[in-house]
């Protein structure tokens, strides 16, 4: 189809619809009751289906870190998929050092006012309570963020208790194995957060799609004695 047949069809669309709106402020002029919309009453909402199926749809595409309103604005313009509501910047965490925290509160809803694409925000690591505040603002996704000061050392939220998806990082396979049975939604590397240091997160990249590759080369092979033998897979069963 070429560009102007194109734009001639958006143009009868946009007409259309325009005319339906029109139809609807006619007919609520004479009285009509205009139908509810559909009760939603039993739609199930946090399910594995939904958690995964989400941050799926972000594949591909950029989420930008932001820290205010206007930031917010100008990613949605420049066609990312996303953003990600900080306090600072990674660059300006580790410059202050300090304790690193959740984005306030006021600003993410502000942002969630004034942008249409999905907004996501980080928490410390093992911050229960910073995790569920933000489900009940309502952000579409939360990361359990090693660039914030740490709550636990060991352990990590256990993130089937929330019905929002949460997406951590990783730096190896069984680190996301991990992860993910934690209930992790989506992995992400971690990288050298605010050091520009691009490297780093290609480097766990490559170390993360070489054991998988390794694995499914030898589910492929049926040697079941390596399958067995790799690291994490003893754990944390692997599906195909």
């Amino acid at each position: 189809m070429s560009v102007s047949p194109s734009f001639e069809y958006l143009e009868k669309l946009r007409d259309f619809f325009y005319g339906m709106l029109e139809l609807r402020d006619r007919l609520r002029e004479r009285g009509f009751n205009w139908p509810r919309p559909y009760e939603m009453d039993g739609i199930v909402t946090g399910t594995v289906k939904v958690k995964v199926g989400f941050p799926s749809m972000l594949r591909n595409g950029v989420i930008m870190d932001v820290t205010n309103v206007e930031q917010a604005q100008i990613a949605e313009e420049a066609g990312a998929v996303g953003v990600m509501v900080l306090d600072k910047l990674p660059y300006d965490v580790r410059r202050a050092g300090g304790v690193a925290r959740m984005a306030d509160v006021k600003v993410i809803e502000d942002v969630m006012r004034h942008i249409t694409i999905p907004v996501s925000a980080k928490v410390r690591i093992g911050h229960y309570y910073e995790a569920f505040i933000l489900e009940q603002i309502g952000v579409d996704l939360i990361d359990e963020s090693e660039v914030l000061t740490p709550v636990d050392e060991q352990h990590h939220i256990n993130k089937w208790l929330f019905a929002v998806p949460f997406v951590n990082g990783c730096r190896e396979l069984c680190e996301a194995l991990r992860r993910i049975s934690e209930g992790a939604s989506m992995i992400r590397s971690k990288g050298e957060a605010g050091t520009g240091n691009v490297s780093e997160a290609v480097k766990h990249f490559k170390v993360l799609y070489k054991a998988i590759n390794e694995l499914y080369a030898a589910y492929r092979d049926g040697d079941e004695e390596k399958l067995r033998t790799s690291p994490g897979s003893a754990r944390y069963p692997l599906s195909w």
